[in-house]
């Protein structure tokens, strides 16, 4: 770490407050060599600790270069593993939860911009949201954010999370989080909501019951092979394509669709059988829709979604 950067950082947390222009000298000093080091990275988290009112400016800086050096400083990069997932996690936790509201927007960020992330990471962002609507606090509800219900920032982090490309699936939503999206629900029933809310309710569950997530992502481990692989001397377009001709490549690029044969798979087909309720999927609906006395104007505009989807009437246990 550059003296420069290690000042400006400990005046920050000293003074308890940064100016535009000392933000712009770290965005420069933090990529001057093409990445940011370790001691960098945990004097930002130091620095965004110690300040009283963090600007926007701020903010946007702390997400993008720790975002950045998360996602990009592992190799195969774009791939987070356990092992810094954790040290994530544990960097920014406070008594179980995340105190300020770049740290959960770093937490959004990473799973945006990563190909894959490890579940517990994903898991442990969610339930920073979860968490704020359920006891009311949070860094979703401070300033201008404080309120009852889901607002509509909390709507927004959650559409992100759920759908970005480092989430359970690739735009798609998983059991888990449809799970969360009915608890959510229940515990803001009677709540002034975000208008954003109901659509990102029916939406997120719409897409878990009908949607189509296509093979498994690639691991890390297997991307690694395949980044060396791309790598490896003799990696221009000519070799690229006589090596393909070799029995493991042929099974590594298979990974990319899960085992699959590219040529042969049904991509239609598989859509297709996507957008109707298979009986588990039915049985699943029907237990969430039964833990209610009656139904509810969320449970009622998922049915009205479903039954446009699919074209038939979805009908609840009487």
């Amino acid at each position: 770490m550059t003296m420069q950067f290690s000042d400006i950082a400990a005046k920050a947390v000293a003074d308890g407050r940064i100016a535009p222009e000392e933000i712009l000298v770290l965005r420069q000093l933090g990529w001057a060599d093409g990445q940011m080091d370790p001691d960098e990275a945990e004097s930002l988290f130091v620095a965004n600790d110690a300040l009283v009112e963090p600007s926007r400016e701020w903010c946007d800086f702390f997400v993008e270069a720790l975002a950045n050096f998360v996602v990009h400083t592992v190799e195969p990069h774009g791939y987070v593993d356990q092992e810094m997932a954790d040290e994530l996690t544990f960097r920014i936790d406070r008594d179980g939860r995340v105190d300020s509201l770049a740290e959960l927007e770093l937490l959004v960020r990473v799973l945006e911009i990563s190909t894959s992330v490890p579940v517990s990471l994903r898991s442990y962002a969610l339930q920073q949201i979860e968490a704020a609507i359920e006891h009311g606090a949070g860094p979703t509800r401070q300033g201008e954010l404080s309120g009852s219900g889901i607002n509509a920032t909390e709507v927004a982090l959650l559409r992100r999370m759920i759908f970005a490309p480092g989430s359970e699936g690739p735009a798609s939503v998983c059991q888990a989080e449809a799970e969360l999206l009915f608890r959510l629900k229940d515990a803001a029933l009677y709540e002034p909501n975000a208008p954003e809310w109901q659509e990102l309710f029916v939406q997120g569950v719409g897409n878990y019951l009908l949607g189509f997530a296509g093979p498994e992502p690639l691991n890390s481990e297997r991307a690694a092979e395949l980044e060396a692989f791309m790598n490896a001397e003799g990696a221009g377009i000519g070799g690229f394509l006589s090596r393909m001709m070799t029995s493991d490549v042929e099974d590594a690029f298979g990974s990319l669709l899960g085992g699959a044969d590219p040529d042969t798979f049904d991509w239609e087909g598989e859509a297709e059988a996507g957008a109707e309720l298979t009986p588990a999927e039915s049985d699943w609906l029907r237990d969430r829709l039964d833990a209610d006395e009656e139904l509810d104007d969320y449970e009622k505009a998922l049915i009205a979604f479903i039954d446009a989807e699919t074209g038939e009437s979805f009908v609840p246990r009487p």
